[in-house]
């Protein structure tokens, strides 16, 4: 006959067992996620030009990475109606460089870029002491025009929530043909794995200092490792525009594919202020 005691310790220890299953499957399902969110910023290098084709939240633009952009099988149930204006006429440029440009910004100054997109304008205070390589990078990019009339091609509405830009092809695999180091990875605003609402961070390949011209804008709190340079801190009317947008969908109706609404850049400068 079993004891009071001895049923007790039965007791405890399937329960024990339960609590060790739970937490082996979280574990799992955690180790699950992460790879789906890494693939989503992720941008694989195509051929040798560099050029690079988005898998997940992990991606932007130019060397060798194997992130493969997800099909969903399932069509939309329903589109929203697009909130966004017709862009403005123009063609996408395609010229690319070999080289990252020589650094001449003033690191001490400050810097804002301002994207006028079909939906409305998104100011971002740059971030130019803490990631002068990239910031340099992309009033670069702006005084060439190589944003201009390019579409935001990628939203993500499950799991991370982001706007993915920069890509003149329009399709995740395209790159202004050379890369530019990580920095500012340590940014005091990156707490527990989480790249707060109104971060404007690169994407990149997986791979380390291999960020181009492919960026994000958070526009909800997302949690996703330090690997990607924030740059800059969009504004509360540019986070009403990035809202708008993302209160579209997406056209997979799965949390991730290219936005209902049209999302093109007609212009991008970076100014000093």
């Amino acid at each position: 006959m079993v004891s009071q005691e001895q049923r007790r310790r039965q007791l405890a220890r399937e329960k024990f067992l339960r609590q060790q299953q739970r937490r082996t499957e979280a574990r799992r399902k955690s180790r699950t996620r992460n790879s789906v969110i890494a693939a989503v910023l992720g941008v694989v290098l195509v051929g040798g030009l560099g050029l690079y084709t988005t898998g997940a939240l992990e991606g932007d633009d130019d060397k060798s990475n194997a992130n493969a952009e997800a099909t969903p099988s399932t069509p939309p149930t329903s589109k929203a109606p697009d909130p966004c204006d017709k862009p403005a006429e123009g063609a996408v440029k395609s010229q690319t460089w070999k080289k990252e440009p020589a650094l001449s910004i003033d690191k001490s100054a400050k810097y804002t870029m301002k994207l006028d997109t079909t939906c409305g304008a998104i100011d971002v205070a740059l971030k130019a002491s803490a990631a002068p390589h990239t910031v340099n990078s992309f009033a670069f990019l702006a005084d060439k025009g190589y944003l201009d009339h390019t579409k935001c091609h990628r939203l993500t509405t499950n799991g991370i929530y982001v706007l993915q830009c920069g890509d003149p092809t329009g399709t995740g695999t395209g790159g202004p043909g050379y890369t530019i180091p990580d920095e500012n990875l340590k940014d005091a605003s990156l707490k527990d794995n989480t790249y707060p609402a109104g971060t404007v961070a690169m994407a990149n390949t997986g791979q380390k200092n291999s960020g181009g011209s492919q960026f994000f804008l958070v526009y909800q709190d997302s949690q996703l490792p330090p690997n990607y340079t924030p740059f800059g801190t969009v504004s509360e009317a540019g986070m009403a525009v990035l809202k708008k947008i993302a209160g579209a969908g997406e056209n997979t109706g799965a949390g991730d594919g290219a936005p209902n609404a049209t999302v093109v850049i007609d212009k991008a400068t970076v100014t000093e202020s």
